[in-house]
């Protein structure tokens, strides 16, 4: 990523914002030294938290190596770090110091971040995936697919409508859980969660809970994620 900009400069040029996910994972990976490293179900579900709470790219990124740098400076390292969420703490300050340099609001770059036909192909892949009892989902998802050309002009519109439509198929895959399929996803958040919930605000633990459980919900149903942030 190169050196990062001080706090008072905004950046000078966006960062893709689509590639949110990819770009928080490779320098976590590169910030710990070791590439092969995978992220938890927990980690995602982080990062995906960050994403709802508009939390910039930028600030992510800063938060890691804050973090990393204030681990690396002790002269006892107990463990390795082995969780984006040890950086929690960290890209909270880092957004809260970055809130009155940046804009509030994502401005789209001239160029979309994707091609019509890799748009297309998006909608038309998460529509066939759908399971019996989500053809309303799957319609829709196709409707969007013969539009993608005009989507491109406004893709935070179409963003929009894949979160109003991701919230219908939850609520519909939630519903056909048992309650102890819900108990033992609860119970496994609970315990990845424990050595960390010291270091997050309440507010933090919430969102990371809703998206733990809801990532787990769909991966549990073999449902996709419908939001254009999955699209690389």
């Amino acid at each position: 990523m190169g050196t990062q900009p001080g706090a008072e400069d905004a950046p000078t040029a966006p960062l893709n914002y689509y590639n949110y996910f990819t770009e928080i994972e490779e320098h976590f990976q590169r910030t710990r030294g070791t590439s092969l490293f995978l992220l938890s179900p927990l980690d995602w579900a982080l990062i995906e938290s960050w994403k709802n709470a508009e939390v910039p790219l930028e600030a992510v990124l800063r938060g890691i190596d804050a973090a990393f740098q204030k681990w690396r400076g002790r002269r006892v390292k107990t463990q390795m770090v082995n969780s984006l969420a040890f950086c929690a703490q960290a890209v909270l300050t880092e957004a809260q110091i970055m809130a009155g340099a940046v804009p509030a609001r994502r401005q789209q770059t001239s160029a979309p971040p994707f091609r019509a036909d890799e748009l297309r192909a998006y909608l038309v892949r998460n529509a066939e995936a759908m399971p019996a009892g989500f053809e309303e989902i799957a319609g829709a998802l196709r409707r969007h697919a013969e539009e993608a050309e005009q989507h491109l002009d406004d893709l935070e519109a179409l963003e929009q409508r894949l979160t109003v439509l991701e919230d219908k198929m939850i609520a519909a895959a939630r519903a056909a859980q048992t309650e102890e399929s819900l108990l033992a996803a609860r119970q496994e958040l609970d315990r990845q969660l424990r050595p960390y919930r010291g270091k997050m605000t309440a507010p933090q633990l919430s969102m990371l809970e809703k998206q733990y459980l809801e990532r787990r919900l769909l991966e549990k149903s073999s449902l996709p994620r419908l939001s254009l942030f999955y699209m690389r």
